[in-house]
């Protein structure tokens, strides 16, 4: 039997996340308030030659539209990024009926569930591999791999088999793995570019390498 891609909404694996996820349910029934799933381009996952990972779901981003990295400022500076490089099209304008596109690339979340204080735990993280694990293999083209934050790198990197020793998070480097290349990242998150941990320059020189390695 395959492993499930993306798991069921009202996914059981993580008690703390599933009741973390009841609470804002009650609170905001409108809102999507449940795992988030990958977003792929419309031309089929056959076509994506990148793959982006984040942590997981933001709050009042994600958790709340149903669709990775919209609805919050990570949002605004990683799409514009993708558009800069000919990774999306359309106009971005933080939900998920927007009409924009991904282009040969997909975006997905080391988490699907939104973490209280956008903290998951260990067990969380390796929790969700089991969904990580599938999403990277359901792939055939993939060449490249953003990953945002140290722990969405470590968790891709159990993900593809391989060593997190051997593989360590180091911003802007370009690290080979089988036929995969793993291009780690700063999370784009406002945090971030708020300390000056991560400016535009060098979100934007991350996407140019892999532009440069996919032609």
């Amino acid at each position: 039997m395959a492993a499930a891609v993306e798991p069921h909404r009202d996914c059981p694996l993580c008690p703390r996340l599933h009741g973390f996820i009841a609470e804002w349910r009650a609170r905001e029934p409108s809102w999507h308030n449940a795992p988030v799933p990958s977003f792929l381009p419309p031309q089929g996952e056959e076509t994506v030659r990148l793959l982006v990972v984040g942590l997981a779901p933001g709050l009042r981003g994600a958790n709340r539209t149903g669709r990775p990295f919209t609805g919050d400022y990570a949002g605004d500076l990683l799409y514009s990024t993708l558009k800069r490089f000919g990774f999306a099209r359309g106009e971005f304008q933080a939900r998920p009926d927007d009409g924009l596109e991904l282009i040969g690339t997909a975006i997905t979340n080391a988490v699907r569930c939104v973490p209280p204080e956008n903290k998951p735990v260990g067990a969380e993280i390796a929790t969700c591999r089991q969904f990580l694990v599938p999403t990277i293999a359901r792939f055939p083209r993939l060449e490249a791999i953003v990953t945002l934050g140290a722990i969405a790198h470590q968790s891709t990197v159990r993900a593809l088999g391989q060593r997190v020793a051997a593989l360590p998070f180091r911003h802007g480097a370009r690290q080979a793995t089988g036929a995969v290349t793993l291009f780690p990242s700063y999370h784009c998150s406002r945090y971030n570019t708020n300390t000056g941990r991560l400016t535009e320059a060098m979100f934007v020189d991350v996407f140019a390498a892999v532009r440069e390695a996919l032609g």
